[in-house]
């Protein structure tokens, strides 16, 4: 593998003059912590882009995931089913709130789980399942909710890395009992941090509303009726997230051509590499561009390839589960590694012509 100074790194934030405008207002109104008009105003207008009634906007994707847990009871002696192949805070929450996660094996085609991978796990004391939109593209949510409902499981949509993908026309983020985003600077919107609940429940929206404040009774201020966290976003982050809001489907959009176009470019490398393929049904918001690789050992050349167009890559290598918990290092390893390619608008198209591509005949690898 070669040294390669990237000109475009693997995620930028999206920023211009709109986030600049609503911050100034944030200043000059001296409203910069929880209480200013923003952060409500995002909750309703980011909920109402996903089709759900409530939103509870929070610090970040993670405090989202255990708000919600808590918010349904999940505690100790309760099993959580989480998918192998996640970012490690979706397991962790589960450990935060007293519970187990279990390790369900990913679909090999969509690289989520399933109700068939997510089966061999259920117990008497499964409580929930949190499907994981990885990478952008969607699990079979209607498939995952039937499933869930037979058994009387909650379920929680893990969508960080998924901000306006579809399953059957819906938007992730209006399946689930309730469901979480992370606005991390590398995600399709951000916020620098934070992160987003959001549910149809509107018991359970004004429940994670009090664990979100300190637990402080909402009609008597000071006067704490449960143990909650601080887990408000700020009006700061929420003037960014609101101003960027607008723009989600036009960013989508450039990053689902993006994809397009790296499946073209890399085309040629078909005996070496495949790109997913979106299920039926499914839209993906392609958050990152992610290809398989069949030949672990073409992993670097590829990765020089790549580099010299000056695109970075975020590698996968074969999964190592690890940590606590049913079924943590037991999954399959049906795939190899796998490369997720930058998928962010600011690439230039003329990155994405033939010409930093084609310098390679077919025998390179």
């Amino acid at each position: 593998m070669k040294n390669i100074d990237y000109r475009y790194r693997l995620a930028d934030p999206e920023l211009g003059s709109s986030e600049m405008e609503y911050l100034s207002k944030c200043i000059g109104e001296g409203m910069i912590s929880s209480q200013g008009r923003f952060v409500h105003q995002f909750e309703t207008e980011f909920s109402a882009a996903c089709g759900a009634e409530y939103g509870v906007a929070v610090a970040n994707g993670t405090c989202a995931l255990h708000l919600a847990l808590e918010a349904l009871g999940v505690g100790p002696g309760d099993e959580v089913i989480v998918p192998s192949l996640t970012f490690i805070a979706t397991a962790n929450t589960v450990t935060h709130a007293g519970a187990t996660p279990l390790f369900a094996d990913v679909d090999p085609d969509t690289l989520c789980i399933s109700p068939d991978t997510i089966e061999p796990w259920v117990s008497p004391k499964t409580k929930a399942i949190i499907p994981v939109h990885l990478l952008g593209q969607p699990c079979n949510m209607p498939e995952i909710c039937r499933f869930a409902k037979q058994r009387g499981l909650h379920v929680i949509e893990d969508a960080a890395e998924a901000h306006g993908a579809e399953v059957n026309g819906q938007r992730v983020g209006s399946f689930g009992e309730i469901n979480c985003f992370s606005f991390y600077a590398n995600k399709i919107i951000t916020t620098g941090e934070g992160g987003m609940c959001t549910t149809n429940d509107a018991a359970l929206a004004d429940r994670m509303r009090l664990l979100r404040g300190h637990g402080m009774d909402p009609n008597r201020r000071y006067w704490h009726s449960v143990i909650g966290y601080n887990y408000r976003m700020t009006n700061l982050q929420a003037a960014v997230g609101l101003a960027q809001l607008p723009c989600l489907d036009t960013w989508i959009e450039k990053r689902r051509w993006i994809y397009s176009r790296y499946r073209e470019l890399l085309g040629y490398l078909g005996n070496l590499l495949y790109f997913l393929e979106e299920p039926q049904g499914t839209r993906s918001a392609c958050w990152m561009s992610t290809l398989m690789l069949k030949d672990p050992n073409c992993r670097d050349k590829l990765l020089d390839l790549v580099g010299l167009a000056g695109v970075m890559v975020l590698v996968e290598p074969w999964r190592e589960e690890a940590g606590r918990g049913r079924g943590a290092g037991q999954a399959r390893r049906s795939q190899g590694p796998r490369m997720a390619l930058r998928s962010s608008r600011h690439l230039p198209s003329k990155t994405l012509s033939k010409r930093p591509w084609s310098k390679f005949p077919l025998g390179f690898l």
